[in-house]
């Protein structure tokens, strides 16, 4: 059974960190962001609803730390042509829950709703969708291990998915 979080010192923490990591994505510090992960972690957004596997049909994005490290030096570079001028974002993160804890209670499953508008060449677009990080404790933070984002409208016509979620 999920919890929402709220209240305790931990909770609290985990929400401060997912609200800082949509900042640090809403400000396009992108090195900051992949500093986030852990070096073995992996991001996914599924293609389709309820989709239990990257492997089972093409995603809409799927990458490991290396790729991440990828997206990222394309994102800081002069050039990316896909986001001149670049795209201008604002994320609201809310009802976080904690859906598992391990056993030894450095590792968590929390799940959060996100809302993303993303506005670039007098075009604004709108993301909904459910995030899933598992989060693992590292000094008085946290590490991202894996992220999947579940938008509400993966399995529709999408163009041009540069920006992390």
């Amino acid at each position: 059974m999920s919890a929402v979080l709220r209240g305790d010192r931990a909770t609290e923490q985990v929400e401060l960190f997912l609200i800082h990591e949509a900042r640090l994505l809403d400000e396009a510090r992108y090195d900051e962001w992949l500093a986030l992960f852990t070096a073995d972690a992996w991001y996914w957004v599924p293609s389709e609803p309820g989709q239990r596997s990257p492997y089972d049909t093409i995603s809409l994005m799927y990458d490991d730390r290396r790729l991440l490290e990828t997206r990222v030096r394309r994102l800081m570079s002069t050039q990316p042509h896909a986001q001149q001028p670049p795209s201008r974002t604002s994320r609201i993160v809310a009802n976080a829950t904690l859906e598992e804890t391990a056993a030894d209670g450095r590792a968590l499953t929390v799940r959060s709703k996100l809302m993303m508008v993303e506005f670039r060449l007098d075009n604004q677009r709108i993301f909904a969708g459910t995030c899933t990080h598992r989060l693992v404790r590292a000094d008085d933070s946290f590490r991202i291990a894996w992220k999947r984002v579940d938008l509400i409208n993966s399995d529709s016509v999408l163009e041009g998915l540069v920006v992390p979620f």
